[in-house]
């Protein structure tokens, strides 16, 4: 039998789930929010160690996972975190290799690396080998539907805000129908200018088709990426909108694990890979994805849409996204700044963590870096925390 060290056995483990109503909905190409919602996993060792983490998706399905992989890590070494990803994804992969049940793994695998940097007195991005990077530029992730007709108006003018606060480049949601997506980007890249980075994502809105009709109908207007242009199943597709374009494809945030990373890499699929570090396995999982990329020569720039944690650990993964090509002047990674309304957002955090001038800084205390307000659980909590 493996011998715990009695001060790193994992105690307990609880999820919180947590929701908060929004002033104004905002839509994308799949669904409108009137609410944002999210699901935190705390777990504590017997030396009074606590770890952090957060699950993307659905908070309540998330929440029952972890609930039920609980029992598996009670009692063992929080510091063997290679070990509990493999006994977790083991435990549900005849049942759940995508989805919601890596989503709630991967919330326990950040709170562990949480974990193991405050034992060890170091941020996570050093336990991953040293950082590459102490900071890096933050792109805003905004310009969604609203409930108006004005939509070129409010773009327009939302896009030039995030410019003058100091972003170096925005993300416009289309998804809307191929003529008004084609006519709003123009707009946006119209009112920002030249020198500003345009991404578009279009939530997996069009088929092959409309996807190259963009694609081509946009080629003159420099867009840095074309993310999820049709259904995350559907590599083949990607790899035909991939081939019959100029703009970057990105995709990847639907896509779990270093298996099906694998499968994307292979079909060549994507110019730019989008892991979700609370969705495709963790700060584990995406390590190994971002290694196996370099194999194929394909950048990453991870996905990041959640609470504080999720922005921490993000930023703990950036710090050591690898160079691909390495060059003198390498294309560096940039953080996904979520700046629609997210009333939990920084309110879970004792230090929120926000741009400055476009840049932010990766956290160095241990861990995730990062310390959370207890009030704001209890404020924003939709049922009592459950271990």
């Amino acid at each position: 039998m493996i011998s715990v060290n009695r001060d790193t056995a994992i105690r307990s483990v609880r999820t919180h789930v947590l929701e908060a109503k929004l002033a104004q909905p905002f839509a994308y190409s799949q669904a409108w929010y009137d609410r944002r919602g999210a699901m935190l996993v705390e777990i504590e060792i017997e030396s009074g160690i606590v770890g952090w983490g957060e699950a993307f998706g659905p908070a309540r399905i998330s929440a029952a996972v972890v609930q039920h992989l609980a029992p598996l890590l009670v009692g063992r070494d929080a510091l063997a975190g290679d070990a509990h990803w493999e006994t977790l994804y083991n435990a549900l992969r005849d049942h759940g290799q995508k989805g919601g049940a890596i989503e709630g793994l991967s919330a326990i695998d950040i709170a562990l690396w949480d974990i193991r940097g405050r034992h060890f007195g170091v941020p996570v991005s050093t336990l991953l080998g040293g950082p590459l990077r102490h900071e890096v530029h933050a792109y805003a992730t905004g310009l969604y539907r609203r409930q108006r007709d004005d939509h070129a108006a409010y773009l327009c003018e939302e896009a030039t805000g995030y410019v003058a606060r100091g972003f170096p480049a925005v993300k416009l949601k289309i998804g809307f129908g191929l003529d008004e997506d084609v006519a709003l980007t123009r707009a946006v890249r119209s009112a920002i200018g030249p020198a500003v980075g345009l991404m578009v994502d279009a939530n997996h809105a069009y088929d092959v088709a409309t996807a190259l009709a963009y694609g081509r109908a946009c080629a003159e207007l420099d867009l840095r990426w074309f993310e999820e242009p049709v259904t995350p199943e559907d590599r083949s597709g990607y790899a035909e909108v991939r081939r019959g374009i100029s703009i970057p494809v990105a995709g990847g945030e639907a896509e779990f694990t270093r298996y099906g990373f694998r499968d994307l890499f292979i079909a060549r699929a994507v110019d730019i890979a989008q892991p979700d570090v609370m969705a495709a396995g963790s700060i584990t999982e995406c390590k190994r994805i971002f290694d196996m990329a370099t194999a194929f020569g394909i950048r990453c720039n991870p996905h990041v849409w959640g609470t504080g944690i999720g922005l921490a650990a993000s930023l703990q993964l950036l710090a050591v996204v690898p160079h691909v090509p390495p060059s003198l002047n390498p294309i560096q990674p940039m953080l996904e700044f979520d700046c629609t309304e997210h009333p939990i957002r920084q309110r879970i955090l004792t230090t929120p963590l926000e741009p400055v001038e476009g840049m932010i800084r990766i956290p160095t205390g241990p861990g995730l870096g990062i310390e959370i307000d207890r009030s704001a659980l209890q404020h924003f909590a939709v049922e009592p925390a459950r271990a």
